[in-house]
């Protein structure tokens, strides 16, 4: 790289972590990383350093949704160089080098298919679809003529072909490297930022989200062997002393789940009926035990009237930042076998739950063409349960009432 080039744009100011990794690469080389450990910031060097040399590069996300930020970084940082920018074909070409970048959607596998790359970046790994295929049958072709190098880059989601990629470098196949790179090996991220989410998270999500270490339950939040060591053969006969309730919307079940004060499952119901049963219903079910039902959108009027009838009823509204910490709330109280619940259909609810870490925040949700009524009664019925126990007010939307 000219000292011209290197004056006009900024690339030094990687952490010593990422240097550490560029000056030790191989021709293949495997990222495990912890959030925000700048995965990015080295991937887009990775992409400049390439360009300088006059040489083809591509960026490869695992669908378009990803591909926005990059650009917009990657063409901010080269623009004193003045390139030639091809928004229509996400292409970057620099003058002077003959250099390219071509940014690739992964949602087809094929992406890239017969071109001829000097590197290839391959961004969040670890959530890609058909990774395998798309490795093997379009991007691995295209480093073949110039004999280029690749990086995979991302947090690992269970032991995938990610993992398998990473694996390969562990055992020090010839031409592979990999590394597990933790959120602490980023020195601008403040420690007591990383402490704070090891405290709300459950473990086996905390080690893969920010150690970099692949969870063996892959995208399920509440871990495959807490679910089995929680599942009770039947409910408690001890009486509820929480309520959670997630109201039927479209094909959708209404679902009541009561919590005893040990965190048991004594109460199970769902149905699907018109609101003037479910309304009788829910009321004779609740009686005068602190419940908290799902009040987002066409539930915040259903709600308030059930508050009308009995003050002991609150709404809960799900915002993406709500229904993560709830969601979160829940799978710690599994983990550290505070919760209980009946074998049968909500644990097939529970496995099947998946989360997903997109940009802004994580995404929890059932797999498409399943329910998640169940899971979400049992964890408004938990946050219930907490705030009984710890006597915090609750924000009903309608009056400010301790329980």
């Amino acid at each position: 790289m000219s000292d011209e080039i290197r004056k006009r744009v900024r690339i030094d100011d990687l952490h010593p972590g990422q240097w550490q990794v560029y000056d030790n690469r191989a021709r293949f080389n495997v990222l495990e990383c912890g959030r925000r450990f700048g995965k990015t910031k080295l991937g887009i060097t990775l992409g400049c350093l390439t360009l300088f040399e006059g040489a083809p590069v591509a960026w490869f996300a695992p669908t378009y949704k990803y591909l926005p930020e990059v650009w917009r970084e990657a063409v901010r940082t080269l623009k004193p160089l003045e390139p030639k920018i091809s928004v229509q074909e996400r292409r970057i070409e620099l003058p002077g080098t003959g250099g390219i970048w071509d940014f690739w959607s992964l949602d087809q596998p094929d992406a890239g298919r017969g071109r001829k790359y000097k590197r290839g970046i391959i961004d969040e790994a670890g959530i890609i679809r058909d990774l395998e295929i798309a490795w093997t049958e379009a991007i691995r072709p295209t480093l073949t003529d110039l004999k280029g190098d690749a990086w995979f880059l991302g947090t690992p989601k269970g032991r995938n072909f990610f993992h398998r990629l990473f694996a390969r470098g562990e055992a020090n196949e010839p031409g592979w490297r990999s590394w597990r790179l933790p959120t602490t090996a980023n020195p601008y991220m403040d420690p007591k930022e990383i402490e704070a989410a090891r405290r709300d998270m459950p473990p086996a999500a905390f080690d893969q989200e920010f150690m970099g270490v692949p969870a063996d339950d892959g995208g399920n939040p509440f871990g495959l062997d807490a679910i089995k060591r929680q599942t009770r053969k039947g409910l408690s006969s001890r009486k509820p002393t929480a309520i959670g309730g997630d109201l039927a919307k479209s094909a959708d079940y209404t679902v009541v789940c009561g919590l005893d004060e040990y965190g048991e499952c004594c109460l199970l119901e769902r149905w699907q009926s018109d609101w003037a049963q479910t309304r009788r219903r829910l009321l004779d079910i609740i009686g005068d035990v602190p419940a908290l039902l799902d009040s987002t959108g066409v539930g915040d009027p259903i709600v308030e009237d059930l508050h009308r009838d009995r003050w002991n009823i609150h709404g809960f509204k799900f915002t993406a930042t709500s229904k993560q910490q709830l969601l979160e709330g829940l799978a710690a109280g599994i983990q550290r076998g505070e919760v209980g619940f009946p074998e049968g259909w909500l644990v097939n609810e529970l496995e099947a739950f998946e989360y997903e870490y997109v940009r802004g925040g994580v995404r929890y949700s059932a797999p498409e063409g399943l329910h998640d009524d169940g899971v979400m009664a049992l964890a408004l019925a938990r946050k219930q349960l907490v705030e009984n126990q710890t006597g915090v007010e609750l924000d009903t939307g309608f009056v400010r009432v301790a329980v």
